[in-house]
């Protein structure tokens, strides 16, 4: 990295900043900029020093950075130009944050005598603001020690317009000239993501106060709390839905303050559905039935959104309907279900999916990405290739006309031609494959390149009724948004078309936007519902019982020097695969005296590449069992991974389960449990003793699961 890389980071900023957001910049964000330029060289880099520190306040004996030379005299400077300056009474707050423990006690201890040493510092800051003045706190610090950043809010405006979202510092910038983060390249490609001063400013006032209660103790919750009744009321879509992410987060911080008034007030501010149903249930638990019931009806006969419809539904029904369940209960409880293996539990959508392969139903995984990479793949020119095609900064990969939702008014004509692609089948794969070919791998904001990824459009494409495919399109179109989420996790294609399957366990709940996709896709002409998993032991179920050695613990560097499994079917041993293998490696003497392989072992042993196939073969179809399983499967798929082939399979962990289906016992190794089940272990660290031993964990494992034990 250059010197003063993170000095050229913040001119990129002001640069950036006065070429696209002129016509939102105040006065006295002009002069800041202008004021910035004209400093000497030493300053400004002392200034964005401070601006890529965390906080507003800084311990001046801790600022130490040798490209500057001394300091002194650029602070010096930096004050009497007004950058920064002397902690004061009105920092008092952001003094109390700044502050150790020790540097509070040892300012208050001889004006509150008993005050007790042994309270943690929350608890501490919580007494000071009651109990505390500035003036006695400052009294009792040397605050010349103390350095303020000045023009904060002005340089925090400057970087909220750059990056869209409240930053502490430039450290995107550095994670981009490290290769960590990558950005948009076309210099000309961008366009300012407010069109207002208006517009800018009232985004920036509830996104930085989201960010500060985000992250702010319950007592500066309080203060921001006061503010409400002086919030402007939002003009725009994007300030109101942070109003309303404000509101939600300082009601939750009021109620969990046991302040419900406030909290009540707060939500009552905000207009999401997360608001409405805290006002709805704290009036329920508070005495407010009827003032609920009114609320829920307002809701249900003016909802602003499908979601708030639904919320207002269920609360409505079973409070003052005398409804039982709630209808995301109900649509649970009326759901298919489908038996699969408990042993796959760790993958539900997946053994779903292999649940309806096995049935001769095609499946695809869905969820999100299937729509998301359709509509990206069918828009891409209108989105990312056009001459009006634009971003709102380097680091933005979503198109501007989705983020700002002009998309659908801008490109009408264009957006319904492109959607009348899909009616002619042929024509329209070759489109998608078109587009795969020419720009795969290029970065983007709506969805991830996967070499799979046009199988399951496709498919949709050919089972699919036309309009109910264009229809979901369509809203992405309108509102990119609010329809990039919250689709099924599958999608099934059988002899009567396209099924989309959203996947629920037992304990899962159903989300209200999951049902509400759920409908949305029902509406458009799909079959879209909810498969229930109950999880059982299969008789027929194949289980192969790995053990590895290796040349050590975890790392790049460790190599597998011995394989041993045996491959299990129902309560028998069916089938065994051992190797010693060489693991290109030396091997350390005290794993030579754990395990007994030494180097001369594996000297003519086959490589891993030798047996790969042999093994893959072996374990295929198969549920993955070792005693703390994640070590012996990590490095088989490390193994793989290391000749360019991806190894997958459900995993079961016979230590775990042991712990979970055979509780109090004071170890779980795997020797400690072969001595308390009378379990062979003749040769503990040999591969194929310590599998075998394992499959006798796998019996008990699976005899308790049915019953038998």
């Amino acid at each position: 990295m250059p010197t003063f890389y993170y000095h050229d980071h913040f001119l990129e900023v002001l640069d950036f900043v006065e070429r696209h957001y002129a016509h939102v910049l105040q006065a006295e964000h002009v002069d800041i900029i202008q004021a910035f330029r004209a400093l000497p060289g030493e300053a400004q880099c002392l200034y964005v020093r401070l601006v890529n520190r965390k906080g507003r306040l800084f311990a001046r004996s801790r600022l130490r950075y040798p490209e500057l030379g001394d300091l002194s005299p650029i602070i010096e400077h930096l004050r009497a130009n007004g950058w920064i300056t002397t902690a004061s009474e009105a920092d008092f707050y952001d003094i109390l944050e700044f502050l150790t423990r020790a540097d509070i006690y040892k300012a208050l201890l001889p004006r509150m005598a008993g005050l007790s040493r042994s309270l943690k510092k929350p608890q501490l800051l919580e007494l000071v603001r009651q109990y505390v003045s500035p003036q006695d706190l400052l009294a009792g610090l040397d605050t010349r020690r103390i350095l303020v950043q000045r023009r904060v809010d002005c340089v925090n405006y400057l970087l909220y317009l750059y990056f869209g979202e409240v930053r502490d510092g430039l450290s995107r910038f550095t994670m981009r000239d490290l290769g960590i983060v990558q950005t948009q390249v076309l210099s000309d490609s961008y366009e300012p993501r407010f069109s207002d001063r208006d517009e800018a400013l009232e985004h920036y006032y509830f996104a930085k106060r989201l960010k500060c209660c985000q992250k702010a103790s319950m007592a500066t919750n309080a203060l921001l709390a006061e503010e409400a009744n002086d919030w402007p009321d939002p003009n725009f879509a994007g300030s109101a839905a942070l109003r309303d992410e404000l509101s939600y987060e300082l009601g939750r911080s009021a109620e969990r303050n046991g302040n419900v008034d406030t909290a009540l007030s707060l939500y009552r501010a905000g207009e999401s559905v997360k608001c409405s149903e805290r006002i709805v249930r704290l009036l329920l638990s508070n005495g407010g039935r009827e003032e609920a019931r009114a609320y829920l009806e307002r809701c249900l006969e003016r909802p602003r959104t499908d979601e708030e419809w639904h919320f207002a539904c269920d609360i409505y029904e079973r409070k003052f309907k005398k409804k039982r369940t709630s209808t995301l209960t109900d649509v649970l409880r009326a759901a298919e279900t489908v038996d699969i293996d408990e042993s796959k539990s760790g993958a539900p959508e997946r053994a779903v999916a292999e649940y309806f392969e096995r049935n001769g139903v095609a499946a695809y995984r869905s969820e999100n990405q299937l729509w998301r990479t359709f509509f990206g793949l069918l828009f891409w020119e209108l989105l990312f290739a056009d001459d009006d095609a634009k971003t709102h900064s380097p680091f933005e990969f979503l198109p501007a006309s989705l983020a700002n939702r002009s998309f659908w008014e801008s490109q009408q004509t264009r957006i319904e031609e492109r959607l009348s692609i899909i009616a002619n089948c042929s024509l329209a794969k070759k489109e998608l494959l078109k587009t795969s070919a020419r720009y795969y791998g290029t970065p983007n904001g709506v969805f991830r390149w996967r070499q799979s990824m046009n199988d399951a459009i496709f498919a949709l494409i050919e089972h699919a009724p036309t309009t109910s495919v264009q229809q979901i399109l369509l809203n992405f179109c309108k509102d990119y948004s609010n329809a990039r989420y919250g689709y099924p996790d599958l999608m099934t294609v059988d002899d009567n078309g396209v099924r989309f399957v959203e996947v629920k366990t037992e304990g899962d709940q159903l989300r209200r936007n999951q049902l509400v996709r759920l409908e949305q896709l029902q509406q458009a002409g799909f079959r879209a519902d909810v498969v229930r998993v109950r999880w059982i032991l299969d008789p027929n179920q194949t289980y192969v019982v790995v053990d590895v050695e290796t040349t050590g613990g975890y790392g790049e560097s460790h190599r597998v020097t011995e394989i041993g499994a045996v491959k299990v079917q129902g309560d028998r041993i069916v089938d065994r695969f051992q190797t010693l293998l060489n693991p290109q490696r030396s091997i350390p003497s005290n794993i030579t005296r754990l395990t007994g392989i030494s180097p001369a072992m594996v000297e003519h042993a086959p490589c891993f590449a030798d047996i790969a196939d042999e093994f893959h073969a072996f374990v295929e179809g198969s549920i993955f069992v070792a005693h703390n399983v994640d070590f012996d499967y990590r490095f088989i798929a490390s193994e793989f991974g290391r000749i360019g082939r991806q190894f997958r399979l459900p995993k079961l962990c016979t230590c775990s389960s042991m712990r979970k289906l055979f509780p109090g016992r004071h170890s779980y190794s795997l020797a400690a449990l072969c001595r308390n089940y009378g379990i062979p272990l003749k040769q503990h660290h040999r591969a194929m003793c310590d599998a075998e031993a394992a499959t006798e964990l796998l019996f008990l494992i699976n005899d308790k699961r049915r019953g038998l034990t």
